[in-house]
């Protein structure tokens, strides 16, 4: 049977590495991640391995269905918002309990979401806007605005940086022990070995359809094992092997070989996002905008997607921040995009009096394709006149570094295409890049507050102007996204963010 499969194979595992692991439970399933979840608190990170494994276990008011609309979660409904949009009346559900057996009302949420605009990142962008957040009654919640901000809901239901309900008693800047309400809980974690989550007994999932991340969270596996899995072909084999359940992450080569196996099937999700260079606007190089705009003429997209991806069925040259078909897409500034022009860039570098300092490329080789198109970019930045530093890492220690604006000039990024452009907190200057100008900002301000729907398009296009203008940070094309999942498993949605309530396994 494919679940003694997955037990067997997970425990020989942990033998072989000298770890012994926790009693399986008869219907498990194991999961193949791109690393270590550094924190188990979702409010205190945007990296999308944390968003994966801890959706299972904290939940937030609002999520995303399969269009990606806003549906509620532990929200009753969609919230009462005010004519003028300064007040949202949000409705929580009764009878929902914590891993801890606690009862969740009113304030347990208030608690939550000061905390998340204290916090997360993006919570910070909302902070400034938000008056205050009020129990109005045992199970109601009123948020009141200082100015309008028309992503708010979106924030409140991304899993990204997410606005999670903890326990009011809970509360502090560190949580050593998350609290949530959502239907798995920890079990059992051997620090980059397994996250074991077990079937919380006293959930209560809500009772439409599931679709997308909305609806009914049927707890259709008693446990999930996250494995973290650093090495991409590792991943692979395991998947083929019958070691996992689902591999994240896999590299665009294994294509062929997944599909072709009989024990496993691949799950492209296309369009998935976009390589990213995230650059340092607070200290170093990059704090020169005529230095950025010579990394911008040098890089050799086509290049580096090439070298990253090998297969054009797996990314586009594509200078737009949103692909064809999105209403947000528009071409303002993307002639700016792969110019290619190492000739152009060493004549910028030398107007700007460029000294020689290293520009440092913080990359992890985690995500094999972050690595390939350093590669190349480090090429095409030395014929360019740069010289080059890469800082070769694992996911979590880049996670640490980015934060601390001394140690990098650039890092490798990537992000899924998201509904909302406020959702990518890159163009805020409260992010880690720091990127601010004042027409930028204004242009930001703008496009949060304002309501209606094609005036949001037209300062849109200004504010992606502004991206290719002013360099605030890089799309590197788009890509596709490979996962594959063992055969017989079935009820795995296309996401982003693979989730494993409602996933069933067959013999």
């Amino acid at each position: 049977m494919l679940t003694k499969k997955f037990q067997i194979s997970f425990t020989a595992a942990l033998l072989a590495g000298g770890v012994l692991s926790a009693p399986v439970a008869a219907n498990t399933i194991d999961v193949a991640i791109i690393g270590e979840a550094d924190t188990f608190d979702p409010m205190k990170s945007t990296k999308d391995v944390v968003s994966i494994v801890t959706q299972h276990f904290v939940e937030t008011l609002y999520t995303f269905d399969g269009e990606w609309n806003i549906a509620p979660l532990l929200a009753v409904d969609l919230p009462e918002i005010s004519e003028d949009g300064l007040t949202y009346k949000i409705a929580i559900r009764e009878g929902i309990t914590f891993h801890d057996g606690s009862s969740m009302d009113a304030k347990d949420v208030v608690a939550s979401l000061e905390r998340w605009l204290e916090v997360a990142s993006r919570g910070k962008l909302v902070a400034d806007k938000v008056a205050s957040v009020e129990a109005t009654g045992d199970f109601e919640v009123t948020i009141t605005m200082s100015q309008a901000f028309s992503p708010l809901l979106s924030l409140l239901a991304f899993s990204n940086s997410a606005a999670a309900v903890y326990p009011e008693e809970i509360i502090a800047d560190e949580i050593e022990t998350v609290i949530g309400t959502g239907p798995y809980k920890i079990a059992s974690h051997v620090p980059d070995q397994y996250l074991q989550l077990e079937k919380f007994d006293g959930y209560v999932s809500r009772d439409e359809p599931s679709d997308g991340a909305a609806g009914m969270r049927a707890q259709t596996v008693d446990e999930i094992r996250f494995v973290p899995v650093p090495d991409p072909n590792t991943r692979v084999e395991g998947l083929l092997s019958g070691q996992f359940a689902f591999a994240d992450g896999l590299p665009a080569e294994s294509f062929a070989r997944i599909e072709e196996s009989s024990a496993a099937d691949p799950l492209l999700l296309k369009p998935f996002g976009w390589p990213i260079f995230a650059i340092n606007h607070k200290d170093g190089l990059l704090t020169s905008k005529p230095v950025r705009q010579a990394l911008q003429a040098a890089l050799p997209v086509d290049d580096m997607l090439f070298a990253a991806f090998g297969d054009d069925n797996f990314f586009l040259t594509d200078g737009p921040l949103y692909p064809e078909g999105w209403a947000w897409r528009t071409d303002a500034g993307a002639e700016l995009f792969n110019q290619n022009d190492q000739a152009k860039a060493a004549e910028m570098l030398k107007e700007a009096g460029y000294d020689g300092t290293p520009l440092r490329i913080l990359t992890s080789r985690q995500y094999e394709f972050h690595f390939k198109m350093a590669e190349v970019a480090k090429m095409a930045l030395e014929a360019a006149g740069f010289t080059v530093q890469m800082d070769v890492v694992d996911w979590a220690t880049l996670g640490q570094r980015r934060n601390d604006p001394a140690l990098w000039d650039i890092y490798i990024t990537h992000s899924p295409f998201l509904p909302e452009p406020a959702l990518t907190s890159l163009y805020d200057k409260t992010s880690r890049l720091g990127w601010s100008n004042p027409e930028k900002d204004q242009i930001l301000v703008d496009f949060t507050t304002e309501t209606d729907a094609e005036k949001r398009k037209e300062l849109f296009a200004q504010l992606q102007e502004q991206v290719f203008e002013d360099v605030g940070f890089i799309k590197i094309g788009a890509f596709n996204a490979l996962s594959g999942t063992a055969s017989g498993l079935t009820g795995v949605t296309s996401t982003p963010w693979p989730f494993f309530w409602n996933v069933k396994v067959g013999e």
